[in-house]
């Protein structure tokens, strides 16, 4: 049963960087809330990708020294987890109703409403992406910009839909095994971190099959049922005006739909980046990549300010050295190693 939209929030202290853990009871589920930072700074939102969380789709990101300069020196950090992907979460009973991507959308809003945030930033990556762009065409006035890893827009390819049929069958039927974690480190990370029978996985890869354990088999399967049925919100990406940054791995099982998206959006406010020998979760298989895109980013909002500290030797920039050229949209990928970029 739908739970009440009364707004109940328990803090729980997290390990991880001081942050704590909200769970914000909204009329579509409660939602696990991980805020990392001064809440008086702008709000980053983030949403990860099916059967992840905030550990296993952005630590790679969040954790590594440049990125906690820019992100973490210029945001308050919302990690806002799917129903039931939150660390230690316990099995959704099979009687509540199964979730819309407009419910999910909906959790979103009220969350926004509960920590009284006004216009938020937003970071998502695929099926994380795929709602924080629908909340951004439903509720415009509440989103600065989207930042978006190996986004969606449209319904399920026919190979999507094979692999979604096939992981609802081992969801339901066997649960987190071993043959389901292959499908879904297939859909986040290259071929070239999972190993083959002559070269090992990689420690990002063999972190996150551990981090998948941790899943209840009956949660992941509700929010795939959600993601499977999404409708296409094409044609509603010509009129967002908010700016948008894309990454996309060019190794990414949803490469093509990142570059469809793009071609959407109105050019004038959309740049994408397109990064080599590397999967779906830029996030954490190459979040070093993302690093100068997303600081040409922000200071185009005016919304980036150099830490105090030691600036990163790959990220060398600050608002007094930067042209004004280097804030358009169509800069804001640069065209820099490993990260090529496509307009």
């Amino acid at each position: 049963m739908a739970e009440s939209s009364d707004s109940v929030s328990v803090d729980v202290e997290a390990i991880y960087l001081g942050g704590k853990e909200h769970i914000v009871r909204t009329g579509r589920g409660s939602v696990s809330v991980i805020v990392y930072g001064d809440q008086d700074k702008p709000a980053l939102v983030t949403y990860p990708d099916l059967a992840l969380n905030h550990m296993s789709c952005f630590q790679g990101l969040f954790f590594c020294p440049e990125a906690a300069s820019l992100l973490l020196h210029n945001f308050c950090i919302y990690h806002i987890s799917p129903p039931g992907h939150e660390l230690g979460a316990v099995a959704i009973c099979p009687d509540d109703p199964m979730p819309s991507v407009d419910d999910l959308t909906d959790q979103i809003i009220e969350v926004l409403n509960y920590f009284r945030l006004g216009a938020v930033m937003c970071m998502g990556v695929t099926a994380g992406a795929y709602i924080l762009s629908t909340f951004a065409l439903k509720y415009r006035e509440r989103v600065l910009g989207l930042i978006l890893v190996s986004p969606l827009c449209r319904p399920p390819s026919w190979t999507e839909w094979f692999c979604n049929k096939v992981m609802s069958n081992l969801l339901y039927f066997y649960g987190m095994c071993s043959l389901l974690k292959d499908c879904l480190l297939y859909r986040y990370f290259s071929k070239e971190v999972r190993g083959s029978a002559e070269v090992p996985e990689s420690d990002i890869v063999q972190a996150c099959r551990r981090l998948l354990d941790e899943r209840q088999s009956i949660n992941v399967f509700r929010l795939l049922q959600a993601i499977d049925r999404r409708p296409d919100i094409t044609e509603g990406l010509k009129t967002l005006k908010c700016r948008t940054l894309i990454f996309v791995g060019e190794n990414s099982p949803f490469y093509d739909e990142a570059l469809h998206m793009t071609t959407k959006l109105d050019r004038r406010y959309c740049a994408l980046v397109e990064v080599q020998a590397c999967g779906s979760m830029v996030t954490e298989e190459q979040p070093h990549a993302m690093l100068i895109p997303l600081e040409n980013f922000l200071m185009g909002y005016g919304m980036y300010r150099p830490s105090q500290y030691t600036g990163s030797p790959r990220s060398p920039l600050s608002p007094t050295c930067i042209s004004s050229e280097l804030l358009s949209p169509e800069s804001m990928g640069l065209k820099l190693k490993p990260i090529k970029t496509r307009i």
